[in-house]
C-alpha cells in the first residue's frame, strides 16, 4: 500500500496566509499491514471539540517549517518521537471551514515500536486504522453541503469527517 499513497513532494507557497500543520502518520503492523493514526479530541476543546483529526496545530515561534511544526504537535499529542518520523512526502495544503489557517499536511512513515501516549489535554482517543479499510469508497458516505460534498467514515462509533476526511481521501486516492 506504500507506492498507493497519494503524496506531492513538497507543500506549494502559501503567500501570507497563516499556517498549520498535521501530521499524517502511517506505520506497519505486526502482521504487515499499513495503518493510519488519528485522534479524537476531547470535547473540551475550545475549537474542533469531538472531532477526529491528524495530531497537529499552529505553528510555535522556535518552528523552522510545517515539518517541524507536525513533529512537535505529534510528539506532544500522542508521544510519536522526533526520531520514529521519516517524512514521504505533503498533501496539498487544505481550508478550513473555521478559521483562516491553511492546513499544511505532512504524511510521514513511523518507525516501531509506537509506544502512543495520548495528552491528556488535547486527545480523547487514539485510532489506528487499516488504510485498506479507509481506501475503500464503500465504506464512505457523503451528504452535500453548501455546494459540497462533506463525507463520512465511521470509525467503530465516532465519525471522521471534515477537513481530516478530506484530507485521507487525498491520501488514499478517492480525491483529487
Amino acid at each position: 500500500m506504500w507506492d498507493q499513497l497519494h503524496l506531492v513532494p513538497d507543500y506549494p507557497g502559501t503567500g501570507d496566509r497563516p499556517l498549520a500543520a498535521v501530521l499524517a502518520p502511517l506505520y506497519e503492523d505486526e502482521a504487515g499491514d499499513l495503518r493510519l493514526i488519528l485522534t479524537k479530541r476531547p470535547d473540551t476543546m475550545p475549537t474542533h471539540a469531538g472531532h477526529i483529526s491528524f495530531p497537529g496545530g499552529r505553528p510555535d515561534p522556535g518552528d523552522e517549517s510545517p515539518i517541524a511544526t507536525a513533529i512537535r504537535e505529534a510528539h506532544e499529542e500522542v508521544g510519536i518521537e522526533e526520531s520514529q518520523v521519516e517524512v514521504l512526502g505533503f498533501l496539498p495544503p487544505i481550508d478550513t471551514v473555521e478559521f483562516t489557517l491553511l492546513v499544511v499536511p505532512v504524511v510521514a512513515r513511523i518507525a516501531t515500536p509506537l509506544g502512543l501516549v495520548p495528552s491528556d489535554r488535547e486527545v480523547s482517543k487514539i485510532y489506528t486504522p487499516l488504510v485498506a479499510d479507509l481506501a475503500d469508497a464503500g465504506n464512505w458516505w457523503h451528504v452535500p453541503w453548501n455546494g459540497w460534498q462533506v463525507w463520512y467514515y465511521d470509525l467503530g462509533g465516532d465519525t471522521l469527517w471534515g477537513a481530516t476526511a478530506r484530507m485521507v481521501r487525498q491520501l488514499v486516492g478517492l480525491e483529487e
